[in-house]
């Protein structure tokens, strides 16, 4: 027998639990693991790297988001201007500068460290996402430490590392990675005074490290994505003191020392974009990017109860797990520390769900509470032995489904087996299967393993195999390689018709975006000059070619497809004449 310790109540005190047939190896490693802090962090640690590095260097650029998040990055180096944000010559003042900054110091540090071609590899500009993704997941665990035993927070961390959606966001160049690290952060630090009041501990005990990570926290948020995590922290707040009818514990996070200290690491920035643009910035941001989420932007609207359908695929492999614990937690809301999780869960997932523009990533920084929730629910064995067992079938149908039309995509794309991927592919159903097949209550820790084993699978089968042979997704990177082998000095491009952020990544900043003509124009301007002219927009360089007796060859045609308007494109290369 194996004895550990359970907590009957989120946030309450330990008692001793025998548990009899632990499982199997899978389980008996996990004891080992979570014998102390420092083996849990290790392999807390390994398995982030496991689960987010498959693809990381090899997948190329992805539009539109990441690709314009780099280009901005690209010329901030180039300028050395860390103050202004722009995009070629316009400005992009959507986000704050704080994701610039770490990837610009990413870029400058592989320079320092003599890597070639620093600024043009995309994996540089994804290094603070990677960070961010493992960083979230070890205060995962540590935050989770605050509700249930060392053995539940290795599982509630597990359960974000091998969650889909945070897999997605450690692989691009974007906010949303290091955002999800700043409010599990800052929520993690909010929960201990909390709990303590809840406890009746004296006030004069709790340490200044609980308001320091907060108020830190907070700072960093607000560089990073604006007030968003402002939200987070202050619905639970709110929504706590109506529940509690009262708020005295918030002292405990010194607010006024705190407050000032935010300040301080915020403002400097502000007033000096402020000074540079005037409003501008909080125009773009607040007004044209913010607000406008309550409509429909970007043609993302949808209707309420997006998120909770989504969030079958984008929480897998927890989300069954989750589903067959949501009784028990409900059972248990008014528990102190349940009852601080579900306060920074659900009045946010309604906010989400109420504003019109939905996107997959919005609600990331909600599945760390779901994950305690979901690994106290695991940790006092009380999952639903109802109808909702049945959904243990989705831990075998994400990785058949997802396996299906990756491998069949591939070969369809590229017209080659993918022999590579088979094996990851066997690997993700057979483990998928078995953590259907044995699901009981009292060994949902064995099932949720072997989940996890199918997630490494899957990753390594998707990111790892399948995205990087697929070309034809990434055409910038196929015209760029095509750039490259050019036999001129200082090639120039001007694109027409195919105008997506990551090619003016991967072909340099100074690359003309225009029309047909245009693109003909400049052509005719000298040589060494490349007109990358999309099908639709190829009659109009044509007819002005002629109209201006502009003599060009055809270097290459690439035939790819284009995600972000969802259709296929074919871009012929044209060269002005006397190029090689």
């Amino acid at each position: 027998m194996v004895e550990t310790y359970s907590r009957p109540r989120f946030g309450a005190g330990r008692e001793p639990k025998n548990l009899v047939n632990p499982g199997s190896r899978l389980v008996r490693g996990l004891d080992f693991v979570t014998s102390s802090h420092a083996r849990a962090v290790a392999f807390l640690l390994l398995c982030g790297l496991l689960l987010f590095l498959p693809g990381f260097f090899t997948i190329p650029p992805v539009d539109r988001d990441e690709a314009r998040f780099a280009q901005a990055t690209k010329q901030m180096v180039e300028t050395g201007d860390l103050v202004d944000i722009r995009f070629q010559e316009d400005v992009r003042y959507k986000k704050p500068v704080g994701i610039y900054w770490m990837q610009a110091a990413a870029v400058q540090a592989a320079s320092a460290l003599g890597l070639p071609g620093a600024q043009l590899r995309i994996w540089v500009y994804r290094m603070p996402s990677l960070l961010g993704a493992i960083g979230a997941v070890l205060l995962t665990y540590w935050t989770a430490l605050a509700f249930v035993t060392r053995r539940g927070a290795v599982l509630a961390a597990l359960l974000m590392c091998s969650c889909v959606l945070l897999g997605v966001e450690a692989r691009l160049a974007k906010t949303d990675a290091m955002l999800l690290l700043t409010v599990v952060a800052a929520m993690g630090a909010m929960a201990r005074p909390y709990l303590s009041w809840q406890r009746g501990e004296d006030p004069a005990h709790s340490p200044w490290s609980w308001p320091a990570i907060f108020w830190t926290a907070l700072a960093a948020g607000v560089l990073i994505k604006g007030p968003l995590i402002l939200m987070f922290a202050g619905l639970t707040i709110v929504t706590l003191a109506i529940l509690d009818r009262g708020a005295a514990w918030l002292w405990r996070l010194r607010p006024i020392w705190g407050l000032m200290w935010m300040l301080l690491l915020v403002l400097p920035w502000f007033i000096a974009i402020f000074w540079r643009a005037g409003d501008a910035f909080f125009t773009d941001s607040v007004g044209g990017d913010m607000l406008s989420k309550l409509s429909a932007q970007e043609s993302h609207g949808m209707p309420p109860g997006l998120y909770l359908l989504l969030f079958w695929i984008t929480f897998w492999p927890g989300a069954p797990l989750a589903a067959m614990a949501a009784p028990a937690v409900w059972r248990a809301r008014r528990e102190p520390g349940a009852q601080y999780l579900l306060a920074w869960l659900i009045p946010s997932w309604i906010v989400f769900e109420a504003v019109l523009t939905k996107l997959p990533h919005y609600v990331l920084p909600l599945y760390p509470a779901i994950a305690i929730l979901t690994a106290g629910a695991v940790e006092r064995s009380v999952l639903s032995r109802s109808w909702l067992m049945k959904g243990a079938a989705w831990w075998f149908a994400i990785p058949a489904i997802t396996s299906l039309i990756a491998v069949v995509g591939a070969i369809w794309v590229t017209r080659q087996p993918v022999f590579l991927a088979w094996p990851f592919v066997a690997v993700s159903l057979i483990f998928g299967l078995a953590a259907w097949w044995l699901y009981e209550d009292n060994r949902a820790e064995h099932s949720l393993l072997n989940a996890l084993v199918a997630a490494l699978a899957l990753a390594i089968t998707v990111y790892g195999v399948v995205l990087p042979r697929l070309t034809p997704l990434f055409p910038s990177a196929e015209i760029a390689h095509a750039l490259r082998n050019v036999r001129c000095v200082g090639p120039k491009a001007a694109a027409a018709g195919f105008q997506e952020p990551s090619l003016v990544f991967m072909t340099g900043t100074s690359t003309l975006l225009t029309d047909g003509s245009g693109a003909a124009d400049f052509l005719n301007q000298g040589t060494c000059r490349f007109a990358l002219v999309e099908a639709r927009t190829e009659r109009n360089f044509v007819q002005r070619a002629e109209a201006i007796g502009l003599r060009y060859n055809v270097y290459s045609r690439i035939e790819g497809f284009n995600i972000s308007q969802g259709r296929a494109v074919t871009i012929s290369i044209f060269r002005s004449e006397g190029t090689e």
